[in-house]
Order: C-alpha cells, then structure tokens, then sequence
C-alpha cells in the first residue's frame, strides 16, 4: 500500500531499536507518562461527575428547588398564590409549609432541630424524601394526632422507636418577658435516611398540626420544584416578583449551593492540574526526539543529499512523536475509561481491605464515590494530549531539518 515517505521513515523510526538504550527509556517513559495523566484526568474528572449527579439525583430530591417565606405573618391568599406558582413557566409543582425551630426531648435525652411542617398531599410534587421513608410514610401524619417523622439518627440518639412518644418544646417568641417553652407531646410515626445532615438536622410534622400550635390560618412559606435545578435562583426570583407579597427568597444555591460550586471548583482545578502533568510528560517527546536527532544526524545527511526537502524532514519527526502522543492517549483514554466504569467497586475493595469508610454518610449525603463518564470530556482531553505531543515535536523536527550535510558527512567545499 502507498504511503508518503517521511510517514514511512517515520513510523519506522518509532518502532526501531534505538542504539542509544536511554532514548529508548525515554520514549517509553513519554508514553507511559501521557497514559497515566490521560487516564488519572478521565478518572478524576468522572469522580467529580458522579459527585455533581448525586448532588441533583439524591440531595435535590429532598431539599425543595426554590422556596418563599413571608417576612412576617402567613399567606392570606394561600390557594390563589400557590395556584399562580404551579401555572408560572418552569415550575413544576409547589406546596405550602411551615418552619419551626424546636427542641426535641425525651427523658434526659434533648435534640434541637428544625421542624418543617407540610402538606402531604402535595410534598410529593416538591420533594421526594417520602421514597427515603424506613418505616412508616407521608400517610401517617396526621392532622387529628400529634404525629412526626424524624431520622433515624435522631431517632436513636433520643432513644425512641416507632409508636413511642416524644416531647416537642418550642420558644414564646415575641414577649419581653422570659416566659418557658411550650410543651407538646407527639407520637413517632415513622423515620427517614437520606445520608447527610439532613437525616440530623429536618424532621417532619402535619401543616395542620403547626397552624393550631403557632395559631395560624395559612401557611408561611412555599417551596416549588424547579424544571432547571441550576436555574433555581433566577426562576425564584421571577416567580416572587409577580406576588404582591413581602418575602424571604430562597433556592438550593444558597443553602446547598457550596457543594456544587465546590465540585464545579475541584473539577477545574482537577482539569488544569493534571493537564500540566500531561503536558509534562508530552514534553519528554522533546528529549526523545532531540536524542533521536543527534542518532540519526547521518542519516538525515543522507536524506537531505539525496533531495528530501526540509518540510518533508520535519514531517519525519513530527509523525514520530505523533505516534508516541497518539499511543499514549489513546491507551490512556481505554485504561481511564475502565477505571472510571469500575472506580466504586474499586473504592469499597480498598474500603474493605483497609477496614475502614472513606466517605461517611453521616456527614455526606451518600457513603460511596460516585462515577460516571462524559464521553465528550474523554474525546476532548484525548485530542488535547495528542495535540501537545505534536506541539513538543516542533522544536527537533526544526532541528533536524536544519542539518548540514556536508559538514556530518565530512564533505568540504
């Protein structure tokens, strides 16, 4: 089959034996370099992919995309605002609740945490932490009975199961005067674990039962579940603009938001730093090729004598370390790609031979490293790498066609 000669001359140069041993560790080295940062990248990359996915697919299932809270009082208009909310471009459910925080106490045992009371009804179109539910569920609230539901870690550390009762204390707030909490009695109906602080911070009573506590008619807040996660705030905003109201506007962004900004902040950093390492190792093509040069000086004399012109010589070097860059990234993208595809069964292997988590659920929202791979960031940084293994080529094909004949092959004028 034809094949342009510097292709030829090239392809051949990088399969031959060098005579020099170190030139052929080097250009070993180039390739191994450009596998392991190529590979390092992908996986990295799809670690902080699988991260960002179970922020969305997992946290933001049980923390509601947008919410809005009268400044003071309750929303007198309940129904009409929540009806002009689920109509509004992009928002796809909405359900009204109300916010208390509380002190939990059974016996000796005492944990402050934040009620929220809600609709059952609708809390399904908000969020979905009913699906987290291990015992009981959204049905059990009821609005006759004093009823909650409550993590399980919460749970156990004021040492009560289902059925049981617990105390509920809550502040007078407004009075001048020091006056003592307001005591309640519930019955535990059922207990959640999403992973997390939500599982110690949130529990869960009926809207109906905080109206009668707090001596309200309406509802303090709603939350709205958003189309666009990542366009949250802006859409909260647009929706509280068309309530004549005074409101409180909130979105994940500003109570979850640091998590994804962090991801999206270790992912770029992720992606300059080990585009260095890669560019590292795409660099000692140079030293490969340089050396090359210097072996082969007779017989680029050879060539040049023989009429090859300098483009065609330095298409010789270039297609010499263009093959080195190409094996490496390739190889690398395969070997990133099988990592990624396998990183948490990898992950918990090394979890269980170590005896010990990494990653607590307790204090994350999941207790396993996610992964999942972006075909498109894996042909991007494949072609990256290939394209600085022919950049480091420059400089010695340069230098190659740039010999005198003549003077390495002893010849005087």
């Amino acid at each position: 089959m034809f094949r342009p000669l510097p292709l030829f001359i090239g392809l051949r140069y990088s399969k031959a034996k060098h005579k020099n041993k170190f030139v052929s560790f080097i250009s070993m080295a180039s390739i191994f370099g450009i596998i392991l940062g190529v590979a390092v990248l992908i996986v990295g990359l799809s670690a902080m992919n699988g991260f960002e996915k179970a922020l969305r697919d997992q946290l933001l299932t049980v923390v509601p995309h947008a919410e809005l809270e009268v400044v003071k009082g309750e929303f007198k208009d309940e129904s009409a605002i929540l009806s002009k909310i689920r109509a509004h471009k992009g928002v796809l459910g909405a359900s009204p609740y109300i916010v208390m925080n509380a002190l939990l106490q059974k016996d000796i045992n005492m944990k402050a945490l934040q009620m929220r009371a809600i609709t059952p009804e609708s809390e399904t179109q908000v969020t979905a932490i009913e699906q987290y539910i291990k015992q009981g569920g959204w049905e059990l609230l009821s609005a006759n009975e004093n009823s909650l539901i409550l993590g399980e870690p919460v749970a156990k550390q004021l040492g009560i199961e289902v059925g049981q009762s617990v105390s509920l204390l809550l502040p007078q707030i407004g009075s001048t005067k020091l006056k003592a909490p307001r005591k309640f009695t519930f019955i535990l109906t059922g207990t959640f674990r999403m992973g997390g602080q939500v599982d110690t911070t949130l529990g869960f009573i009926h809207i109906n039962t905080a109206k009668k506590m707090l001596n309200l008619n309406h509802a303090t807040g709603i939350a709205f579940k958003v189309e666009d996660v990542l366009q949250a705030q802006v859409l909260s905003r647009e929706v509280a603009y068309s309530i004549p109201v005074y409101m409180y506007i909130k979105s994940w962004i500003t109570s979850q938001g640091y998590l994804y900004q962090d991801i999206q902040m270790v992912k770029s950093l992720m992606y300059v730093i080990l585009l260095l390492v890669v560019a590292v190792a795409c660099f000692n093509i140079v030293s490969t090729l340089v050396m090359a040069v210097n072996e082969k000086r007779s017989d680029i004399a050879i060539l040049k004598t023989m009429g090859m012109g300098k483009w065609s010589l330095r298409a010789i070097f270039i297609v010499q370390g263009a093959f080195n860059g190409l094996m490496g990234s390739l190889l690398g993208a395969l070997l990133g790609m099988y990592l990624a595809s396998n990183l948490s069964q990898f992950f918990s292997a090394v979890e269980n031979i170590l005896g010990r988590k990494f990653i607590s659920g307790d204090i994350y929202f999941i207790d396993y490293l996610p992964s999942q791979i972006n075909y498109d960031q894996v042909i991007i940084i494949t072609l990256i790498a290939f394209v600085m293994s022919i950049v480091a080529t420059i400089y010695p094909a340069w230098t190659a066609s740039n010999i005198e004949p003549a003077k390495e092959l002893g010849y005087s004028h």
